[in-house]
């Protein structure tokens, strides 16, 4: 089955902040910072503010993406969405939107990276992680259509 892709709406805040939520709560190398509500209004600002972009599959919220122009802020899928594409389908939308593109990720996320990756973005730096509220080693990608 086909996920469609459509700009969030309010009401996807809650599926959006619960597969955020999801990520930090299963991923052993990553702190869990916020709790599901702080999660979920996080989720929401980044809606009303016009940044996110949903995959919807079998009628359920199953992944998104936020970019605020060319930064890409989010991009998490569903645990049982995962595999299918859709992450890709909404890293396209964004490169079909955008001159230029660029996103940070954790170092230890491997999966992440690779998928960056053999979509066309390059590492351009590495930090320690002291700048960033996990304090997690990062990298920086950056993504040009030419």
């Amino acid at each position: 089955m086909t996920a469609l892709l459509r700009p969030g709406l309010p009401c996807d805040a809650a599926a959006t902040g619960e597969i955020l939520y999801a990520f930090a709560r299963d991923t052993d190398w990553m702190p869990l910072l916020h709790c599901r509500d702080e999660t979920e209004m996080f989720c929401g600002v980044m809606i009303a503010r016009g940044w996110v972009t949903v995959a919807v599959l079998h009628g359920r919220v199953a992944g998104f993406i936020a970019r605020d122009g060319g930064e890409i802020c989010s991009l998490y899928l569903a645990r049982k969405a995962q595999g299918r594409g859709l992450g890709a389908r909404l890293l396209q939308q964004a490169q079909h939107s955008a001159e230029q593109l660029e996103l940070w990720t954790f170092q230890a996320n491997a999966g992440a990276r690779r998928f960056y990756e053999r979509h066309g973005f390059r590492e351009t730096q590495r930090t320690d992680g002291s700048r960033n509220d996990e304090r997690l080693p990062d990298i920086r990608y950056e993504w040009s259509r030419t």
